[in-house]
């Protein structure tokens, strides 16, 4: 699931930083769950894909990092980010990305990620970096982004290589499935944000947080790499805990 992005600009902003920080919370306890509960250590057994309490979770999980990417994205064309420096950061989603396909592959192969929130983010960064020039129409983009899939809904992109867009009949068998609508609305409406309180609220986002803050600020500051070994970290511990169960 979850990421993940954070958006280079200069100064930090803690009360971004924060937030994310608490997703990123959220979604360790999340994936810590569902790890537990696939290896059959959480009774009883859970069903992640239905049960409204982890479904709601994961919505919320995901808007929140989607919202903050938005912010993030406002605060650093804001701070003149450039494309060269764009370009690098997206590439660093997008290989993170591949990474996630092929581990999913391997421990997952009839439900691997191809379309996730990695892969949903690298297209989301790019429509909305091009679509910030909107400014106050971005609530209007994003409000359309999110009802679209409710209204169109179209067989022919049902595959591999149009579910992509959200606009499907039926959801495809992955383990984690972030198409580009409806989310891009939340990142568009993370990104109106930013540039609203940049105009009118802008000592909010620039007032530092105490030092109680700070393992949200560091975890805030990181999460990309977080969500890259957290879900290895978390299998490699569970499996071991299983080998030294059996040798018992």
């Amino acid at each position: 699931m979850t990421p993940i992005v954070t958006q280079t600009a200069t100064p930090r902003h803690d009360r971004l930083d924060a937030l994310r920080g608490l997703a990123i919370v959220w979604m360790m306890a999340y994936h810590l769950a569902f790890d537990l509960n696939h290896f059959g250590l959480l009774q009883p057994r859970q069903h992640f894909n239905h049960d409204l309490l982890w479904v709601l979770q994961r919505t919320t999980i995901v808007s929140l990092f989607l919202f903050c990417a938005g912010l993030g994205q406002s605060l650093s064309l804001a701070a003149g980010q450039g494309w060269p420096r764009f370009w690098r950061r997206w590439g660093q989603v997008a290989g993170c990305a591949l990474l996630v396909s092929m581990g999913s592959a391997l421990v997952f192969p009839r439900s691997w990620i191809h379309f996730g929130v990695l892969h949903g983010m690298a297209v989301m960064l790019l429509a909305a970096r091009l679509a910030a020039p909107l400014r106050g129409g971005l609530w209007l983009a994003g409000a359309l982004a999110i009802l679209l899939p409710r209204l169109v809904q179209l067989p022919a992109l049902d595959g591999p290589w149009g579910n992509w867009t959200g606009l499907v009949t039926r959801k495809p068998v992955t383990e984690d499935y972030v198409p580009v609508l409806p989310w891009l609305g939340v990142m568009l409406w993370g990104l109106a944000a930013g540039q609203w309180l940049q105009r009118a609220r802008p000592a909010w986002l620039a007032v530092p947080l105490s030092a109680a803050w700070r393992p949200l600020l560091t975890l805030g500051r990181w999460p990309l790499t977080v969500y890259m070994l957290h879900q290895p970290l978390f299998f490699g511990l569970l499996m071991g805990w299983g080998l030294l169960k059996g040798q018992g």
